[in-house]
């Protein structure tokens, strides 16, 4: 049985002229320990659709369960209970509270389960041990590298032992290094188990999943299988399209630079391939100033 079920799900922001539709009737349905990466441009719906997955939204119609449970039925608390105990989220920006240490933050969502103190920060000890950032378990945000501030909120993500994780753009804010130790890390945590649903814009990090939806306007156009360690085949389309530098630009590059050096004996001509007015000018006075001399 598939642990998210959605059918027909739609979400529409607005009244009249002003109406927004954000998922037109979406199906998807996710099987557990999937790793499923979802790509589309800005706009299409991605994250609307990560934030009903979440149960941070209500769609306006349709049906959404998980584990066979219809969640639409649910109250309030009831879906702040379910999301507290099934779903871990990673966001681009981190989240995490700035006066809080790196212990405290990883810890936060134990608190919610009434969990004492003592017990919530030797939990969220372990996990950060596990992660390995044992050394940074006292530090503030402010002083950790934006790939350890990512690795803190995983941490904190995976504290109630979720059964899915939700990364919207998790390596957005990162360099190319941390990027790659953080989709690693996501790559250990799916292996034990984990269903992972992850926005990205980059069609490398959908090495890392087993299939790929694309998304636009609201609608999924496109669900595919995919090899892990693999560019999904769709994905690596929109590789070709992105500028590539290559060893002759490096070169033209350094040859016009050679052409403006300050001090260099060749002097760029205009696009009339005339000498500009003012290197006339300086010549003139170079002359003048020489035949002065001689007269002195």
């Amino acid at each position: 049985m598939a642990i998210i079920e959605i059918n027909d799900i739609s979400k529409v922001y607005g009244y009249g002229a002003a109406t927004t539709v954000a998922l037109d009737e979406v199906n998807l349905s996710i099987e557990q320990n999937e790793f499923v990466a979802i790509m589309g441009p800005s706009g299409s719906g991605k994250s609307t659709l990560m934030n009903v997955i979440g149960l941070l939204d209500r769609p306006t119609h349709g049906s959404y369960k998980i584990n066979g449970r219809n969640v639409e039925k649910l109250s309030q608390n009831q879906r702040a209970k379910l999301r507290r105990d099934r779903i871990g989220f990673i966001f681009q920006s981190f989240s995490l509270l700035p006066r809080l240490t790196v212990l405290e933050n990883v810890a936060l969502p134990l608190a919610y389960k009434g969990m004492s103190t003592t017990r919530r920060l030797k939990a969220a000890s372990q996990m950060i041990n596990r992660l390995g950032l044992a050394d940074r378990e006292y530090y503030l945000p402010r002083y950790l590298s934006g790939g350890q501030m990512q690795t803190v909120a995983i941490a904190r993500a995976l504290i109630n032992n979720p059964a899915i994780i939700i990364a919207d753009e998790p390596t957005g804010n990162l360099d190319s290094n941390d990027s790659r130790l953080i989709m690693e890390l996501l790559s250990d945590i799916h292996k034990d188990g984990t269903t992972i649903l992850m926005v990205t814009h980059n069609p490398e990090l959908t090495r890392y999943a087993n299939r790929v939806v694309y998304m636009r306007d609201g609608m999924i156009i496109q669900d595919e299988l995919t090899a892990l360690g693999l560019v999904a085949p769709t994905a690596r389309k929109s590789l070709y399209y992105l500028p590539h530098k290559t060893e002759e630009d490096d070169l033209a590059g350094v040859s016009a630079l050679m052409k403006v050096i300050p001090g260099s004996d060749s002097v760029p001509e205009s696009k009339t391939g005339r000498r500009s007015k003012a290197t006339k000018k300086t010549k003139s006075k170079t002359k003048r100033s020489k035949s002065r001399k001689a007269k002195s």
